[in-house]
């Protein structure tokens, strides 16, 4: 593993890591930031996952998070959205292949090789992360987009492995819109069975946790009728008895603007379950 960039920021460090992926078969790069109590303490660990397009880049650079994890002390793992490389399977089109893996574990040619990113977020990166930092196995999980739908799909499959999840923005029924249905019959096949496994509003109906749920979406959002429908996710959460909050934010769109605006109320949500 090799540290690639270091800022100071906050009292703590951003920094930037390149290692080799056992689950991806690739080269990969994640952004980690410190905050300052690592001077005394391990550190519980918030993960975020970005959205199409996004590399770890996009989240440290544009959020603002830092500032809220220095405050609350705790450590901001941000992976790439897909794996990289030469060798790896990319298509000619924003919503699939490289920047777009989706958070899932592909079983598809010609993406079973590398596209396993359910694995490398939930089991590889982790352990590595634990094994090389001053930071405990306290882990929430949130992201925005794709990743706000990866974010809700690694908690609700993963039980007692997180405390506390929240999105902006999640896709919340992959099955039930273009760019999931997209990218499932790309990366998973036809089977819409083999789909529910990555489906957060399908997952919510043998959910055996009850995780803090945390949900932001603007009502501006240019993809909320189209790609994202949270009303979807909120009638299966109440069919499932599952307490979330989902706030509608009035005004609000797609972009970072938007996570920035509530990117503190969020470390707190996690803050609070992460003690």
């Amino acid at each position: 593993m090799e540290r690639i960039e270091r800022r100071a920021c906050f009292g703590g460090w951003q920094d930037v890591y390149r290692h080799h992926s056992a689950a991806l078969d690739c080269s990969m790069q994640f952004a980690l930031y410190l905050p300052p109590q690592i001077a005394e303490t391990k550190v519980p660990v918030l993960y975020w996952l970005s959205g199409l397009t996004c590399n770890e880049q996009n989240f440290i650079t544009k959020a603002g998070a830092q500032r809220y994890a220095a405050e609350h002390g705790v450590a901001l793992v941000v992976p790439d959205t897909s794996p990289r490389g030469e060798d790896v399977a990319d298509a000619d089109s924003y919503d699939l292949g490289k920047g777009a893996g989706f958070y899932l574990n592909a079983t598809e040619q010609p993406w079973l090789r590398h596209y396993r990113m359910h694995d490398y977020v939930a089991q590889e990166l982790p352990a590595l992360i634990e094994s090389h930092f001053p930071v405990s196995d306290a882990r929430a999980i949130s992201g925005h987009s794709m990743g706000g739908h990866g974010a809700l799909v690694l908690a609700l499959k993963n039980p007692g492995r997180y405390r506390s999840v929240s999105a902006f923005s999640p896709i919340v029924a992959p099955s039930q819109v273009p760019w999931g249905e997209k990218a499932f019959t790309a990366y998973l096949g036809n089977d819409r069975a083999a789909w529910k496994q990555y489906d957060a509003s399908e997952l919510l109906k043998s959910a055996t946790e009850r995780l803090p749920l945390l949900i932001d979406q603007g009502d501006a959002d240019e993809f909320l009728a189209t790609q994202l429908r949270p009303e979807l996710f909120e009638a299966a959460a109440a069919a499932a008895a599952y307490p979330i909050t989902l706030r509608m934010q009035r005004g609000y769109d797609h972009s970072y603007y938007f996570v920035a605006s509530f990117i503190g109320e969020h470390l707190a949500h996690h803050a609070r379950a992460l003690r």
